[in-house]
C-alpha cells in the first residue's frame, strides 16, 4: 500500500508541472484575448467615425497580440483552439474585414491575419452588421453614393457563407451567423428601398411647390 501511495505521489509530481504550465498559458491568453476584443471594437467604432488611420493603429496592436497568442499557445493545442481564442480571432477578423470593405481595400486573408478559417468566416459574417450600420449612417446624411454597392457586398457575403454548410464542430456557429445575416440584409434592403423611393418622390414634388 505504501508503495502504491508513493507511486501516485510520483505520478502527481510529474503531472503537476504540465497543468501549471497550461494554467499559466491560459491566464495569459485570456488577458490578451480580452485586449484584442477591446482593440477590435474600438477600431470598428473608429471606422464608423471615418478615422481609418486610428482604426489601423488599433488593429495593428490587436494583430501583435494575435501573433503572441499563436506563438505562446503553439504547444498548447487545446487552448489555441478554445472558444475564447476563437472569439478574439473572430472580433479581430471582423475589424480588419470591416475596415477593408468600407475603405474599399483588398480583403485580408485568414493566414495574413493569423486567425483560423472558422474565425475568419465568423468575422466576415459579423461584418455584415457593420455594413448595415454604415449604410444607415449614410442614409441619415443623405449620402446614397455607396449604399447599393455595399448592399450588394452584403448579399455576396451571405451567398458565400450559405455554401459553408459544415458541422458545428468545424464551423463554430457559422450557421447561426449566416441565418442572422439574411435578416440583416433584407432589413437593410427594405430601409434603402424606402429611403430611395422617398427621395425620388421628394424630387418629383419639389418643382410643384413653386407653382
Amino acid at each position: 500500500m505504501t508503495e502504491t501511495i508513493e507511486d501516485l505521489e510520483a505520478i502527481a509530481a510529474e503531472l503537476r508541472p504540465y497543468f501549471m504550465a497550461e494554467d499559466e498559458a491560459r491566464e495569459k491568453a485570456l488577458h490578451n484575448c480580452r485586449q484584442i476584443i477591446r482593440y477590435s471594437a474600438s477600431a470598428i467604432r473608429a471606422v464608423h467615425r471615418e478615422e481609418q488611420d486610428n482604426a489601423r493603429e488599433l488593429l495593428k496592436s490587436a494583430r501583435k497580440l494575435i501573433q503572441d497568442i499563436n506563438y505562446n499557445l503553439s504547444e498548447h493545442g487545446k487552448l489555441l483552439h478554445s472558444g475564447f481564442v476563437h472569439d478574439a480571432q473572430k472580433e479581430f477578423a471582423e475589424g480588419c474585414i470591416t475596415l477593408a470593405l468600407i475603405a474599399e481595400e483588398n480583403l485580408p486573408k485568414p493566414e495574413m491575419l493569423g486567425v483560423s478559417n472558422a474565425a475568419y468566416l465568423d468575422g466576415l459574417g459579423e461584418s455584415v452588421g457593420e455594413l448595415r450600420r454604415y449604410i444607415l449612417d449614410n442614409l441619415r446624411r443623405g449620402d446614397f453614393s455607396r449604399c447599393e454597392g455595399l448592399l450588394a457586398t452584403m448579399d455576396s457575403i451571405y451567398g458565400i457563407l450559405m455554401t459553408m454548410d459544415f458541422p458545428e464542430l468545424l464551423a463554430h456557429g457559422l450557421r447561426r451567423t449566416t441565418d442572422a445575416i439574411r435578416g440583416i440584409t433584407e432589413r437593410t434592403r427594405g430601409d434603402l428601398t424606402v429611403t430611395l423611393i422617398q427621395k425620388q418622390l421628394e424630387t418629383k414634388l419639389d418643382p410643384l411647390s413653386n407653382i
